[in-house]
């Protein structure tokens, strides 16, 4: 138990009483001779052991599989990152880390002001970033772990689920805002398009893709998180949601597979590397980017020493962790994959 600088101050002032009655004492009985020096050395020996219990754990306590960390990550890779953490921690039973998710400006305000040692992201710090951090005696180390792609999804009776790269586009520009140019049988009406956050990475992707301004089109909506996009998207016929695949991928889980069968996946083309062929956000054309809209998963850290974040980074990069990766549905970053063609 720790003790305070009264507490230790008041344990020293009743010994030196001790001392000082049994020293007294000693002088008229032969039996009770202790000398004081002895005496003491006791008593300093038991402050200082006190002292020391009392110091709190430095980084010198914590190893890359033993200690108690949070991390930061964005609220589009939630599944992966809680899969990881899970079996990370399982393995390593000293191990404790605790995540917290949220949108990418808020990530980023964490990690760049000191408040997060790590990050799970599919932000990559700039050199400029990293010059600043650099100038305050900080290395910023960044890991690719995994590929993400961001999914097109629709609601289950809208029939028109093929769209070319230029729709996309001009979706985004608010070129196309009615289903009819799309299908021009279509009796959807107009377009509406929501996202997960103002300050997502889903929309940041499109906004650097499209070279968007600022504000989007008027028949852009954000929520709150992609549970919500799915959700909206499902009891809305005319709307079209952005997710990150990370939500709706793994058919092995139940939450994802829950998610995955209340909507519909749209597939794409590029008119210039693939004209006439569609491609959904699966493993395969995550792969070979013949899906567009692909992206990478970084950890991102600022760790001084080999403590557990380190650590952890590790071993999601290793093959355990690649593993998960694989069994999710994403594309690992550090392992081989198979792709396996099958012939109709």
């Amino acid at each position: 138990m720790p003790y305070n600088k009264f507490d230790l101050l008041l344990l020293h002032r009743n010994f030196n009483l001790l001392v000082t009655k049994l020293v007294k004492h000693s002088s008229t009985r032969k039996d009770l001779k202790l000398p004081a020096l002895a005496i003491s050395v006791i008593m300093l020996t038991i402050v200082l052991a006190i002292q020391c219990g009392s110091k709190k754990p430095t980084q010198f306590d914590e190893t890359p599989t033993r200690g108690n960390i949070h991390i930061v990550a964005d609220a589009s890779f939630q599944p992966i990152v809680d899969a990881e953490i899970y079996t990370f921690t399982a393995i390593y039973k000293n191990a404790r880390i605790t995540p917290a998710y949220m949108a990418e400006t808020d990530l980023i305000s964490a990690f760049l002001n000191d408040s997060v040692k790590v990050v799970v992201s599919s932000w990559e710090p700039t050199a400029q970033q990293k010059e600043l951090l650099l100038s305050m005696q900080t290395i910023v180390r960044t890991t690719t772990v995994a590929y993400d792609a961001i999914a097109l999804v629709l609601n289950k009776k809208n029939k028109d689920s093929l769209f070319t790269y230029q729709n996309v586009n001009d979706i985004f520009t608010g070129k196309m805002t009615d289903w009819k140019e799309i299908n021009p049988a279509s009796k959807l009406g107009k377009m509406v398009a929501v996202f997960d956050n103002d300050k997502s990475a889903n929309i940041r992707y499109f906004k650097e893709k499209f070279n968007l301004p600022a504000q989007l089109p008027a028949n852009f909506y954000s929520v709150k998180s992609n549970e919500q996009v799915i959700d909206y998207v499902s009891k809305n016929k005319s709307a079209i949601g952005l997710v990150s695949v990370n939500w709706i991928c793994d058919r092995k889980d139940s939450v994802s597979r829950s998610f995955s069968d209340k909507i519909k996946i749209a597939a794409v083309a590029d008119l210039v590397l693939s004209p006439g062929s569609y491609f959904l956000p699966v493993q395969g054309s995550i792969y070979d980017k013949s899906y567009p809209f692909t992206r990478k998963i970084y950890m991102v850290s600022r760790e001084s020493f080999k403590g557990l974040g380190t650590g952890f980074i590790s071993w999601v990069s290793g093959e355990q962790g690649q593993r998960i990766i694989l069994k999710s549905g994403l594309v690992p970053a550090t392992m081989p994959i198979r792709l396996i063609q099958f012939k109709k």
